[in-house]
Parts: structure tokens; C-alpha cells; sequence
């Protein structure tokens, strides 16, 4: 294995410091060959529940750290910022240099030769980028992926009713009782939003 990868100043130094970071990465379970040279690859995920086009992440993120220790090397998942398009106010965009910073910040810190960027949506994807490429580490990113269509009254497409929905032009048009399974039905699952 590489002595001159990253993470050695981390993990492959024998005095304090080095024990000190391996002890407190081992009590999680980490078994000692992970420390054993091989390259560490951050997971950065915005995974959330407040943001519906990264709530499938926590799934996708697990099939990416079999990945990552199939190929020999050593998966480490970090949380950062979430940015939800729908659910924040008044725009998600006003907080994607905040990501990127986020991003930087947390790649920049840990002891990682590499990382994955798990994300989703017009806002975080470049935030994340943004963030990494300030870095300069080998960088992969996996998107979310398209969000389902719904069904609605029998039909397809309930992603385009909801879009305009959400900008007034359906408001009216559909009687309140309705609403709620309106709601329900138009988003077919996990993924960032199309229009």
C-alpha cells in the first residue's frame, strides 16, 4: 500500500496523534486492515428528510461504500448541508455557496484521499462540485437520479400537474377536498424533481 497517500498523516503515524485518530475511528467497529495503507474515500451525502429529492441517499449510500470496499478501499460517510428546493424559504439558492463551503470545509478537514458526492437538484449538485474542486482530491458524483412520475385521477404524469400546482395555475382548478390526495398521489417517489 501507498505510504504517500493523504490520509498517512491521519492514520499511519506511530506516535500519538496516529493513535489517537485510528482509537477513535476503531470504536466504531472499523477493523484494523482498514488503517493498513489503503486509500480512504469520503461519502459525502446530503441526505435528508426535509429535502425530498435527497431522501433516497441513505439507501444509494450504502450500495457506494460495498463499492468502495470491493475495490479495496476504505468508505467513510460524512453529512453535509441539505438543500431542499421545496420545502425551504424563499429559495434554496441562497445557500448553495453555504454547501459548497460545507463541502470544502469537511473534505479539506478529514483524512481522505478521495471522495463521492451524493446529491441532488440544480442547487446542491453544484455546491458540491464547487466545494470539492477547491480541494483538488479525486472526485466522483452520483445524483439522486429523476424522480418517478405520479399517478393522478388514472393518468401519468402528476410531476407537470404538481409544477403547476405549485405556481398557481392549478390552484383553482382543483376543489380543496382534493388536495390532499392530490398531494399524495403526484410525486412518484424518491429522486430530484424534472419539469
Amino acid at each position: 500500500m501507498s505510504k504517500n497517500r493523504r490520509n498517512r498523516a491521519w492514520y499511519g503515524k506511530l506516535d500519538r496523534d496516529g493513535f489517537i485518530h485510528r482509537s477513535w475511528m476503531k470504536n466504531q467497529g472499523f477493523p484494523d486492515h482498514a488503517f493498513d495503507g489503503r486509500p480512504i474515500i469520503g461519502i459525502c451525502n446530503t441526505w435528508s428528510e426535509l429535502a425530498p429529492c435527497h431522501s433516497g441517499l441513505r439507501d444509494l449510500a450504502k450500495g457506494v461504500k460495498r463499492g468502495v470496499w470491493e475495490a479495496g478501499g476504505f468508505p467513510v460517510e460524512f453529512p453535509v448541508m441539505s438543500l431542499g428546493e421545496t420545502q425551504m424559504k424563499s429559495t434554496a439558492m441562497l445557500f448553495r455557496n453555504l454547501l459548497a463551503m460545507d463541502v470544502e470545509e469537511s473534505i479539506r478537514v478529514y483524512g481522505i484521499d478521495g471522495v463521492v458526492l451524493l446529491g441532488g437538484c440544480d442547487k446542491a449538485t453544484p455546491g458540491q462540485l464547487m466545494g470539492a474542486a477547491s480541494v483538488d482530491l479525486p472526485t466522483i458524483v452520483v445524483s439522486s437520479g429523476p424522480m418517478l412520475n405520479g399517478k393522478w385521477q388514472g393518468g401519468v404524469g402528476g410531476q407537470r400537474q404538481a409544477h403547476c400546482f405549485d405556481h398557481g395555475a392549478m390552484v383553482d382548478a382543483v376543489p380543496m377536498v382534493m388536495h390532499t390526495p392530490f398531494d399524495r398521489q403526484t410525486r412518484g417517489g424518491n429522486g430530484r424533481r424534472g419539469h
